[in-house]
């Protein structure tokens, strides 16, 4: 039987239904729910403590969640681990980056890949005899743009450039969804302006909701916005009409 995702057909690739997680007395995630189609791009925003990494940790299966339910392909996940979701099509970035310092962009890619195949590489076998997985890496780096970096070693790229290798790791397991934790953090106004090139490049197929606190990175990168405010959906909308309202102004964006 098929681990990978089935074919669409009309389904969204990822729903929550009336999601909530309560922490003892606290009711950090209340009656979430949204869905995305192949190919959407979804911003969720709010002030710290809204509940937006909790509702990332819920969606992945990190936490489990108090109420609700989380369907995958239309399959309900909501008890699933994270591998098994992930197996089936759902990848996810952190605020911070998990990746190699010392070894080069390729071998961070490589065993990106590598980690996610029941082969394990075997130390007396040259490592330029794994073909597919080496033409695997140079496809993702090609797509990416970062093929003329593969030998550059990580802790000389720019934070900016560590941020967005991390999202071409997270695309070698070849997700349908990916979720993006603040890919914008810590960068300055010129990389954050190249993280957006970056994910507007990436395959229009691929679904992609993040969190971000840089509104020049949400609303140029996003087609739908949910605001989130102690753990509920304050309002969803284009980025025009998140712009655009009062609430949230007074609310978030501090611009009233």
């Amino acid at each position: 039987m098929s681990i990978g995702p089935p074919a669409n057909d009309g389904l969204p690739v990822l729903e929550l239904r009336n999601i909530c997680k309560s922490f003892g007395g606290l009711r950090a995630v209340q009656d979430v729910s949204f869905k995305i189609m192949p190919g959407d791009r979804k911003a969720i925003i709010g002030p710290n403590g809204a509940g937006k990494t909790t509702l990332f940790n819920l969606i992945t299966g990190i936490f489990s969640v108090t109420s609700g339910q989380v369907l995958l392909f239309g399959r309900d996940a909501t008890d699933w681990p994270s591998h098994r979701r992930t197996a089936l099509g759902m990848a996810r970035t952190f605020q911070i980056t998990h990746l190699f310092p010392r070894l080069t962009v390729l071998d961070n890619v490589l065993l990106a890949i590598q980690a996610l195949r029941k082969s394990k590489f075997v130390m007396w076998r040259m490592m330029s005899s794994y073909h597919e997985m080496y033409d695997k890496a140079y496809h993702l780096l090609d797509r990416a743009a970062f093929l003329d970096r593969k030998d550059t070693q990580v802790r000389f790229l720019s934070h900016g450039e560590q941020r967005q290798l991390e999202i071409v790791l997270g695309l070698a397991s070849d997700p349908k969804v990916l979720l993006l934790d603040e890919p914008a953090a810590g960068l300055s106004s010129g990389e954050s302006a190249e993280m957006s090139t970056f994910l507007l490049g990436l395959d229009r197929s691929l679904a992609i909701l993040l969190i971000e606190h840089d509104m020049d990175v949400v609303f140029n990168v996003a087609d739908e916005i949910s605001v989130l405010h102690f753990g509920k959906v304050l309002e969803t909308g284009t980025p025009e009409q998140i712009h655009g309202s009062r609430e949230v102004q007074n609310i978030y964006l501090g611009t009233a």
